[in-house]
Parts: C-alpha cells; sequence; structure tokens
C-alpha cells in the first residue's frame, strides 16, 4: 500500500511539472506572437460582418486601421479607396473577420494590424514628390504606375514621376514627370519614383 501511495504522489508531481511546462510554453508562444506585428492585406477586401462605415477625408487607409483600434467591436476593416466617380474613401469596420478576397479596390486588415506599404525597387508608395513638374496628364482606365514610370523613363528630361491613384486629384488617375527631384512627402493614394 505504501508502494503505491508513493508511486501516486510521484505521479502527482509530475504531473505538476509536467502542467507547469504546458502553461510556460503556451505563455512564452503568446509572447512571442504578440511581438509579431500583423500587416494589413493591400489590394484586398474582407467582405461581410460590416457594423459601421465613415468617409475618411484623408484618403489614408492607417487612419481606418486606428479607427478600428478605438473601437472595441471592431475585429477587422476594410479601406475602399476613392471611387473613379468622385466619392470619397471609406472605412468599414467589422465584428467578425470574414475571408479575405483579392481587389484593387482596398486595403484590409484585422484589429492590431498597422498598414504596411509593399516594397517595389524603384517605387515609393504612399509617397508625393510635389513640385518640379515637366508636364501631366490622365491615365487611361487600368493603366497604373508602370506606365507613369515607364513615360518618365522614355523621357530624358523627366527625372522623377508621381502617380496618383483615381480618386485623389479627379476622377482619373494622374501621372506628374518632374523634370526635378523634390523632397518625398508622405501622402496616401500616391506613388513616387526618381528615375535619373
Amino acid at each position: 500500500m505504501g508502494k503505491g501511495h508513493l508511486s501516486g504522489a510521484v505521479m502527482a508531481e509530475v504531473l505538476a511539472k509536467v502542467l507547469a511546462s504546458v502553461v510556460t510554453c503556451v505563455t512564452l508562444l503568446s509572447l512571442a506572437l504578440a511581438g509579431v506585428p500583423a500587416r494589413a492585406q493591400t489590394a484586398f477586401d474582407r467582405p461581410g460582418g460590416d457594423y459601421f462605415s465613415s468617409p475618411v477625408t484623408s484618403g489614408d487607409p492607417e487612419d481606418c486601421a486606428l479607427l478600428c483600434e478605438r473601437d472595441r467591436r471592431c475585429r477587422s476593416w476594410s479601406f475602399n479607396y476613392p471611387d473613379v466617380e468622385g466619392g470619397s474613401a471609406v472605412c468599414w469596420l467589422k465584428n467578425t473577420v470574414p475571408a479575405r478576397v483579392p481587389g484593387s479596390c482596398c486595403i484590409s486588415g484585422v484589429r492590431g494590424a498597422g498598414v504596411i506599404e509593399p516594397r517595389v525597387e524603384g517605387v515609393e508608395t504612399s509617397i508625393d514628390r510635389p513640385g518640379g513638374d515637366l508636364r501631366n496628364f490622365e491615365l487611361k482606365d487600368g493603366e497604373g504606375v508602370e506606365v507613369c514610370k515607364a513615360a518618365c523613363t522614355a523621357d530624358n528630361k523627366c527625372r522623377a514621376f508621381t502617380y496618383a491613384r483615381p480618386g485623389y486629384t479627379g476622377r482619373e488617375a494622374r501621372c506628374f514627370l518632374k523634370k526635378e527631384i523634390k523632397p518625398p512627402r508622405r501622402k496616401a493614394g500616391f506613388t513616387s519614383g526618381v528615375v535619373r
């Protein structure tokens, strides 16, 4: 009987140590995941789960992410760029985390996800280089920053460019070719680059 009792006490001690180890592992894992920033997904929408929408006069998706952070009900968000009809940007707050779907109209994220702009060599996302214009022109529907950059590369007088998404300088996208390289300024909806 003493032998069985001793083994039960040893068993309880081993079980307590295993449980403590599991708790420690779970705690360490949650701390490690908390240190990894969640990222918003550029060119994705999260349709559904909307409980609130608001115009974003700044046109900046970071303002939408911040709006979600400040609302306890918010679990995810979608930012819609201004539409070609002249409407403003819109932030949609969601009380669920719907599946994401591809869409160039939007940036979406979950609560705690800041906006991480894509990094492409030679392209400055969310950057305007105001001034020093050589000329500017409206882009056709479906033409993007690549067409603007190519136009600058093809013109020997052009040193830099700025592309404005539809809805940020007018109904259509616009390309600004620059004869001078001006200092960059953060501005949502704009993409710039230095060519020469």
